[in-house]
């Protein structure tokens, strides 16, 4: 089998602007609607097992290691006011969500990424979302990143290609060259160049001579990579095969009324003919 794993909040945001580019005005459930037609294309494609995680709110754990984190500030209100109806339409629709508060949508990804590829009968674990936070929890081929809006799929190979690094580095990398969308900026003179010549030379920061990185560069960068280090140890599911689509809720079909998309609930009924007898919700 292949494990889907969405990061809902990055799609949320994806369709919402989208539709800004076409639109002149904000449809109240726009971005939700985008959201749950890319779920259901995947679906129609053959996806049978998918998670999908969401920030619940913006802050986290991390807020309280580093004052400059990612806030929720400045997030429009017509976009703050569709996380939680989306987290509601993907759950009418059948699909397990993660929304994630004291954790970020992130650490639920590696968590399930990890839950997942630990069962022998998962082929293939593709998380989906551009994040590269999330290239450190690539292994091989079986564990990858989708990047769905650039159709690129990143294996280890990849990730070594794009960062300079191999995956498990990627959060020491991240603690050098910074990340901005996370809110902390890194060391200054580490660029990604010189950052992955360092870290293929030494390894880990903590292996890193103090001749190469002074002390007081050291625990901003520890601090650093601690923010980067995804969590992969909540349970989020006993077993891989809670998360299979089973189909629709019976509240899919006011639910697609609600967000202006009826044709929704066409399309999750067509496909739940297709599962197999005891597959169907009871």
């Amino acid at each position: 089998m292949i494990v889907h794993l969405i990061d809902g909040t990055y799609e949320l945001f994806r369709h919402f602007y989208g539709i800004r580019r076409f639109k002149k005005t904000d449809p109240p459930y726009g971005a939700v609607s985008g959201v749950l037609r890319t779920v259901a294309q995947m679906l129609e494609d053959g996806a049978t097992h998918i998670g999908v995680a969401t920030d619940h709110v913006i802050e986290s754990f991390r807020n309280g290691m580093w004052p400059h984190y990612k806030t929720g500030a400045g997030i429009e209100p017509v976009l703050r006011s569709q996380f939680v109806p989306l987290e509601e339409a993907l759950a009418a629709m059948g699909v397990v969500v993660w929304a994630m508060i004291e954790l970020e949508a992130d650490d639920a990804l590696a968590s399930a990424a990890h839950l997942a590829a630990r069962d022998e009968r998962v082929e293939k674990v593709c998380i989906w979302t551009p994040d590269k936070d999330l290239a450190q929890c690539v292994v091989g081929e079986r564990v990858v990143q989708v990047d769905g809006r650039r159709n690129l799929i990143r294996d280890a190979n990849a990730v070594r290609e794009k960062f300079g690094v191999a995956p498990e580095f990627i959060p020491d990398y991240l603690a050098l060259v910074g990340d901005a969308a996370d809110g902390y900026p890194g060391i200054a003179g580490y660029g990604a160049k010189t950052a992955a010549q360092l870290i293929n030379r030494y390894g880990r920061l903590e292996d890193f001579p103090l001749e190469i990185l002074k002390e007081d560069n050291l625990a901003s960068a520890l601090l650093f990579k601690q923010l980067a280090t995804l969590v992969v140890d909540t349970p989020l599911f006993a077993d891989v095969d809670q998360l299979l689509w089973r189909g629709p809720t019976s509240s899919f079909q006011s639910m697609t009324e609600k967000i202006g998309d009826a044709r929704l609930a066409t399309r999750m009924l067509e496909l739940e003919k297709r599962l197999p007898i005891a597959s169907r919700p009871k």
